[in-house]
C-alpha cells in the first residue's frame, strides 16, 4: 500500500528465458590449524610441558630397554644387549614351572583384589550419600580416607605387629582359649591378608570420583521417581547407579589394566620364603631374578609378557564396555 502523493520504487522484473541467480555457498569457518592453536592458547599448552617431558623421560624412553629380552645383556657391557638370541628367554620362562606358579598367583590376587576393592569404594559412598547430618558424615569420611595417606612401609608394619605371635589378634585368639597362628608364615593365610590390607588402605581414597559423579546427578530424577511411588533402594537402583554409571566403568577399565600389576611394594615387605607358594608374584619374582640374581634379559622378557598381557586386557575391557553399556575410555 503506497502513501498518497508518492511514488512506489520501481520493482525489477525477471527477464523472461533468464535463469534466476544461484545463490552464493555459505562462507566456511576458518580451520583451525595446530599452529594457530598453539599460538593463541599458548599459555595452556605450557601448563603441559612437564607433564609430557615426565612421561617422555621415564615412560616411553625406558622402553628401548626392551630389546634386551631379544638380546645377552651382560652388566657393563652394551646397555642394549651384547649379541641377538631371539625368542631363547621368552621359550625359557614358558617351560620354567615356577613362572607359571607365579603367574597362577599374580592371577588369583588380581581377581581377589578386583573382586573385593573395586564395589567397596561403591557400596561406601552410596552410604555416604544417604547419611543426613554433615558433621558425622565429614568424620566418617576423614577416617576412611587416612589410611590412604599412609606409607606401605607403615602398612606393613602395621599388619606384622597386629598378626605377630604376640601380635593383638592372637592376644584376642588366646583370651578366647585358642592357640596363637602364625598368619604371616602360613601361606593359607597371605591372601587374606594382602587382600584385606589393601582394601582397608584403598575403599575410603576411591570413594572420591563416586561422590563427585553423585552430585552431577540431576535432583529433579529423585523427585520424580518418588512421585511414581519409588523407595529409597528403587531410587538408588533406577536413579543413582544409572548416574554414577560411566565413572564405574572407566575406574573398571583402568583396573583392568592393572590387574597383572598387583601391588609389589606391599607384598615384597609382607611375604617370605615360607609364603611364596601363595604370595610370590611377577613383579617380585621379576625383582628376583633381575636385581638378585642379575638375569636382566630373562627378567625382560617377563616384564614384557606382562605388560602385553596388560595391554591386551585394557583393550578387551574397553571394547566389551563400549558394546555392553555404550561407555569406554575411546
Amino acid at each position: 500500500m503506497s502513501v498518497p502523493g508518492t511514488l512506489d520504487p520501481p520493482r525489477s522484473t525477471p527477464e523472461v528465458g533468464k535463469p534466476p541467480p544461484i545463490p552464493a555457498p555459505p562462507l566456511r569457518p576458518r580451520r583451525l590449524t595446530w599452529r594457530r592453536a598453539l599460538r593463541r592458547d599458548w599459555q595452556l599448552y605450557s601448563l603441559a610441558v612437564l607433564p609430557l617431558l615426565f612421561f617422555a623421560v621415564f615412560r616411553y624412553l625406558p622402553m628401548i630397554g626392551n630389546v634386551i629380552a631379544f638380546r645377552k645383556f651382560q652388566p657393563g657391557g652394551n646397555p642394549l644387549g651384547e649379541y641377538w638370541v631371539g625368542l631363547r628367554y621368552v621359550e625359557m620362562f614358558l617351560n620354567d614351572p615356577t613362572f607359571w606358579n607365579v603367574f597362577t598367583n599374580t592371577l588369583i590376587l588380581g581377581v581377589l583384589s578386583l573382586v573385593v576393592c573395586f564395589p567397596l569404594p561403591i557400596v561406601l559412598a552410596l552410604l555416604f550419600n544417604e547419611l543426613t547430618s554433615r558433621r558425622l558424615k565429614r568424620f566418617v569420611q576423614s577416617v576412611s580416607y587416612l589410611p590412604h595417606f599412609l606409607s606401605v612401609v607403615i602398612v606393613a608394619a602395621m599388619v606384622m605387629q597386629l598378626l605377630s605371635v604376640d601380635g593383638t589378634v592372637n592376644q584376642v585368639v588366646r583370651a578366647f582359649g585358642g592357640d596363637p597362628i602364625p598368619f604371616l608364615q602360613q601361606p593359607e593365610w597371605f591372601r587374606t591378608i594382602y587382600v584385606s590390607s589393601e582394601a582397608w588402605q584403598t575403599v575410603g581414597w576411591g570413594t572420591i570420583l563416586y561422590l563427585a559423579a553423585l552430585t552431577t546427578i540431576d535432583s529433579d530424577l529423585y523427585e520424580a521417581a518418588r512421585i511414581d511411588g519409588a523407595g529409597r533402594w528403587r531410587q538408588t537402583w533406577h536413579v543413582t547407579l544409572p548416574g554414577i554409571r560411566p565413572t564405574m566403568i572407566t575406574l573398571l577399565i583402568l583396573n583392568i589394566g592393572t590387574f597383572m600389576a598387583v601391588g609389589f611394594e606391599k607384598i615384597l615387605l609382607l611375604y617370605n620364603p615360607l609364603t611364596y607358594p601363595t604370595g610370590d608374584v611377577i613383579s617380585t619374582y621379576l625383582f628376583r631374578m633381575g636385581v638378585l640374581s642379575n638375569s636382566f634379559s630373562y627378567a625382560a622378557a617377563i616384564g614384557l609378557f606382562e605388560a602385553v598381557i596388560g595391554l591386551t586386557l585394557v583393550l578387551a575391557a574397553n571394547l566389551i564396555a563400549r558394546r555392553a553399556v555404550g561407555t569406554s575410555l575411546w
